[in-house]
C-alpha cells in the first residue's frame, strides 16, 4: 500500500522555524498533487499549502501565507513544508497528502493518501 511518511516534527519556540518532510514509497510520485494538512486538538483538519504535479504551482492556506513554503524533489520523490516565524497556533499534528485528480486541492477531501502525520509543537 502506497503511503506518504511524514518527518521532521517538534518543539520549537515561536518564531523559530521547522522544516516537515514527506517521502513517497511509490515509483509514481510526479502524478500526484501533493498537500499539507494540519488538525489540532479538538479540531478539524486543515489546508495548510498544496503543490502541483511538477512543482511550479503552489496554494497556501492565508494564515500561513508568507511564512510557508511548499517544495517537492520529483527526482528523490520529497515534499517539504518549510515552516518560519511559527507561531503557537500553528501546534497541530501536520499531516501529508496526495491526490492522484488535483494539483492544488484545498478540501481533505481531493486527496486519496495520507500520511500518520507528525506533531508540530510551538511555544510561546
Amino acid at each position: 500500500q502506497v503511503q506518504p511518511v511524514e518527518s521532521g516534527g517538534g518543539l520549537v519556540q515561536a518564531g523559530n522555524s521547522l522544516r516537515l518532510s514527506c517521502a513517497w514509497s511509490g515509483r509514481t510520485f510526479s502524478r500526484y498533487g501533493m498537500g499539507w494538512f494540519r488538525q489540532a486538538p479538538g479540531k478539524e483538519r486543515e489546508f495548510v499549502a498544496a503543490i502541483s504535479r511538477s512543482g511550479g504551482n503552489t496554494n497556501y492556506a492565508d494564515y500561513v501565507q508568507g511564512r510557508f513554503t511548499v517544495s517537492r524533489d520529483n527526482a528523490k520523490n520529497t515534499v517539504d513544508l518549510q515552516m518560519n516565524a511559527l507561531k503557537p497556533e500553528d501546534t497541530a499534528v501536520y499531516y501529508c497528502a496526495a491526490s492522484r485528480d488535483y494539483e492544488l486541492g484545498r478540501s481533505k477531501y481531493a486527496y486519496d493518501y495520507w500520511g500518520q502525520g507528525t506533531q508540530v509543537t510551538v511555544s510561546s
